[in-house]
């Protein structure tokens, strides 16, 4: 399976970055798949200064419906039609800020497939809950409850980010990640990849990437330095 790295920018991003990440990435060769993730406002430039470099658009979420009074919001075909192929859905900064629920999740997801989008869905667990013993069992259930609207038959992709990780510095030791990959593996079964987020750089990405069961990156902070993002493109 072919590995897939996808850089988040979240709530960041500008022409300078395109264009140094422009500047690295032309002319070179990485392996598997490359999507980058820009803010909204950027995914129409960001597609046409990358798309020709063989890099892919996501957008970082979606509304569940079509279209209608959702001010603010953007759906799954206006992502489409600006250039994305892949949407990040359930990241644990929307689930915490925006109180997403995994129905909720589940809708987008479905939302997402309908319009031609591949999701990326996002899960992960807390420090509490890893302490506590309940990462497996609680991290499971997020999938279970996607899984259950029909997404098993549609193409679409998993994350596993540990929220304990996330922008900490601190990536999840490759004995935890082997273990929950497993876990996870086990639910969805093959051909689903699944990808490692939390504090991934250019240092730690081949070592995670060696991970049984690690098919890709869903990388934040380094995203948003070319030079970094490039380094494990290539890697």
């Amino acid at each position: 399976m072919s590995r897939l790295i996808v850089g988040n920018w979240k709530m960041n991003g500008g022409l300078a970055l395109l264009d140094g990440l422009a500047a690295e990435l032309k002319g070179g060769e990485w392996k598997g798949r490359a999507v980058v993730c820009p803010p909204a406002t950027l995914l129409d430039e960001t597609h046409r200064r990358l798309a020709p470099l063989g890099v892919e658009i996501g957008g970082q979420d979606c509304h569940a419906a079509e279209r209608g009074a959702h001010t603010g919001d953007i759906s799954a075909g206006l992502l489409a039609a600006a250039g994305a192929t892949y949407v990040i859905l359930g990241h644990s900064e929307r689930r915490a800020a925006h109180g997403e629920t995994d129905s909720r999740v589940r809708e987008k997801a479905l939302a997402a497939v309908d319009a031609g989008l591949t999701p990326i869905v996002c899960v992960g667990d807390t420090a509490e809950d890893r302490a506590a013993g309940r990462a497996v069992e609680l991290v499971t259930r997020q999938v279970l409850a996607v899984l259950s609207g029909g997404l098993a038959c549609r193409p679409w992709v998993l994350a596993y980010e540990p929220v304990w990780a996330i922008g900490s510095g601190q990536a999840a030791t490759a004995a935890d990640i082997a273990g929950m990959h497993a876990a996870l593996r086990a639910v969805v079964g093959a051909g689903i990849p699944i990808l490692y987020g939390g504090s991934v750089t250019a240092d730690n990405a081949g070592a995670i990437l060696a991970c049984p069961e690690v098919g890709g990156l869903l990388i934040g902070g380094a995203s948003l330095r070319p030079d970094q993002f490039a380094t494990i493109l290539r890697g």
